[in-house]
């Protein structure tokens, strides 16, 4: 029969999709993983990956194999809380991912808070350009803009939040419409590195071109504050970039959503569930603070 050790290493290498990865996590070198897959799969009698140059593709089998294998590792993981009594406070690592508007604006003020109410707690906020791999194990847990169709995953609805456009506060008196915009240089998402259909703002602006592209919004929102031109922005942003004025919201103001998505074998995880309350209410009070503090601004 296997022992768990093998079926930890299994896991490592079915979410990291090869040896490399999976002998990072877990602290071995490449050459010891790949002999206790293949123990692994001697005792089984069957072929749980596929191996090429390219990695470790999972097999039929070795999907059958991997479900009941993670909900016993969030079954132990909740047994081993219960006993030691690290329900008490939040302990050890959690890695969230995250688009970078989220990342940067949101997150540190969320995420410093929970981690001051829980000292043993770490928190990791990974900001990507892109959707993050949760499958891959690139992070515990991640919030996207638009909900995922396919994978093991579940999904919660986080919030609304808004974005308008937004000029240098010197440009502004003189706007009254869109088409005042005209002369100004637009600002936006690269077009072909748009990772988000939700991401294409400049389609509703009727724009197709960008004199000044960033994939990171962060970027963005410095070229605006530097007198680039005009972009969209996240209501919420406004607080940190002074020099900005948001203009035209009654003529075009953007709602979008977040989600937070999680390995669905992570369901029986209450440090992670636990962790996930705090993050959705704290993520709602904040994106409700700062864009309380942005529309008053231009009131």
């Amino acid at each position: 029969m296997a022992n768990w050790d093998d079926l930890r290493v299994f896991l490592a290498v079915a979410r990291g999709e090869g040896l490399s990865r999976a002998a990072r996590e877990l602290r071995m070198d490449p050459a010891t993983v790949g002999r206790r897959v293949a123990r692994l799969e001697e005792q089984l009698g069957t072929t749980l990956f596929l191996k090429s140059p390219q990695g470790y593709a999972i097999t039929e089998a070795g999907e059958r194999l991997l479900a009941p294998i993670e909900q016993a590792e969030g079954a132990m993981t909740v047994g081993l809380g219960a006993v030691t009594g690290a329900d008490d406070k939040l302990t050890g690592s959690i890695r969230i991912g995250a688009p970078d508007g989220c990342a940067n604006f949101l997150l540190p003020q969320v995420c410093a808070d929970i981690q001051s109410e829980n000292p043993g707690l770490e928190i990791q906020i990974l900001a990507l350009p892109r959707v993050v791999n949760l499958s891959k194990r690139e992070a515990d847990m991640a919030i996207a803009v638009s909900p995922p169709t396919a994978g093991r995953l579940t999904v919660q609805k986080l919030g609304d939040y808004h974005l308008s456009v937004a000029v240098p506060k010197k440009k502004a008196a003189g706007i009254r419409n869109l088409t005042d915009l005209r002369d100004m240089a637009v600002i936006g998402y690269i077009p072909d590195m748009i990772f988000d259909k939700e991401l294409d703002y400049l389609s509703e602006l009727g724009v197709s071109d960008v004199q000044l592209g960033s994939n990171s919004l962060s970027v963005q929102l410095m070229l605006m504050r530097a007198g680039g031109g005009v972009g969209i922005a996240h209501d919420f942003a406004m607080p940190f970039a002074p020099e900005l004025r948001l203009v035209l919201r009654d003529q075009l103001c953007l709602k979008r959503s977040y989600y937070l998505v999680r390995h669905e074998s992570d369901r029986l995880s209450d440090r992670l569930s636990r962790f996930s309350d705090l993050l959705i209410r704290g993520l709602r009070a904040e994106i409700l603070r700062l864009e309380t503090i942005a529309h008053a601004s231009t009131a």
